[in-house]
């Protein structure tokens, strides 16, 4: 297996799987032809429990292919079906870091805008007042940490909106740190960018227990610093 599987898993149990996505990783197949996060999970499988033929592995959502952090895959049908309503019903609070190098106006707001979508280059454009097309996209943040020149924000989604959080940071001149595509200058080496979806909240769909996951940052001198950063100020 390419990819070191197990090292990624959050958690597993008989009918969820769930992982911290590299940066680079498609979480489903597109057009480059590189193996996609469900297709790693369902090889894992495979040789874990030895499953002959086809293995059941069901993409709950998923995050932008140079995003890291968590995603939630079913094990079960069952438990794919009711993720997806858990999903369509909004009964799961996602919390995801990015870091910015412009300060927001304000200390955290909500943002609500309305969102265009150009599926041709693959990007989504926000406007102030409702158009043609558009879909309303609303998200809450607040300012973590700053060090030097760059803002660490938790970014709570409402909605869930191809590239909202990126084109909304942008639309607010906030782009995310190597994010060429909403407006940064420079790209990241690995083209990454440094949004994270860092935590998960919701009720496990057949064991009826909260379930709270939080993902590790990737191993990046800049996302390291405000990790320890943030640990160093709950410990005080």
């Amino acid at each position: 297996m390419p990819v070191d599987f197990p090292s990624i898993i959050l958690f597993e149990d008989n009918h969820l799987l769930i992982v911290n996505k590299p940066s680079g990783m498609p979480s489903q197949g597109d057009n480059t032809g590189d193996t996609p996060l469900v297709d790693f999970a369902k090889l894992y499988i495979k040789q874990k429990y030895n499953k002959p033929g086809d293995v059941f592995c069901g993409l709950i959502h998923r995050i932008d292919r140079p995003v890291s952090g968590i995603v939630i895959l079913a094990k079960t049908s069952k438990a794919l079906a009711r993720m997806n309503e858990i999903f369509k019903e909004r009964q799961v609070t996602k919390t995801y870091w990015a870091v910015v190098k412009t300060k927001p106006a304000q200390e955290s707001a909500t943002l609500i805008h309305w969102l265009w979508r150009n599926t041709k280059i693959n990007v989504t454009r926000a406007f102030d007042n409702e158009r043609k097309d558009t879909q309303r996209a609303e998200l809450n943040y607040q300012i973590l940490n700053i060090d030097g020149g760059s803002v660490l924000l938790e970014v709570k989604p409402v909605t869930g909106r191809t590239h909202q959080i990126r084109s909304q940071l942008s639309f607010i001149k906030c782009p995310i740190v190597g994010d060429v595509k909403y407006g940064f200058p420079d790209p990241n080496p690995d083209r990454s960018i440094h949004l994270h979806a860092r935590t998960i909240r919701f009720m496990h769909p057949v064991k009826a227990e909260e379930m709270e996951v939080t993902a590790p940052v990737p191993n990046d001198s800049l996302w390291l610093k405000f990790e320890n950063k943030m640990k160093t100020s709950l410990t005080r």
